[in-house]
């Protein structure tokens, strides 16, 4: 069974960068497109950032296009969020999965999540 691993998530200062990766494990992420969310206390499950199966396109939220880049390698099995110029609003749980959009009862494989917290 595919499992999603997040990791790279940590303290930062406000501006600072941080890069996120995403692997799998029992698996392969290829074939797959990949999206990262994020969560922060109190709100609900937003879209970041999405990676198409093969790579020849993204898509980025408003809210971090510009300062975030998402890239994959597929021999490594890897897909990445670089997160630059971070802001305290960038806190959150984020995590990676093999969807781009949320929708309840999807067999979509997701990760547990790797916390970012953006603070001074």
């Amino acid at each position: 069974q595919v499992q999603l691993v997040e990791s790279g998530g940590g303290l930062v200062q406000p501006g600072g960068s941080l890069r996120l990766s995403c692997t799998a494990s029992g698996g392969t992420l290829d074939g797959y497109a990949v999206g990262w969310f994020r969560q922060a206390p109190g709100k609900e499950r937003e879209g970041v950032s999405c990676i198409n199966s093969s790579r020849s396109a993204t898509f980025h939220a408003k809210s971090v296009k510009g300062r975030f880049t998402t890239s994959r390698d597929s021999a490594k099995n890897m897909v990445y969020l670089q997160m630059n110029s971070l802001k305290p609003e960038d806190t959150a749980v984020y995590y990676c999965a093999t969807t781009c959009v949320i929708v309840p009862g999807s067999r979509a494989y997701w990760g547990q999540g790797t916390q970012v917290t953006v603070s001074s």
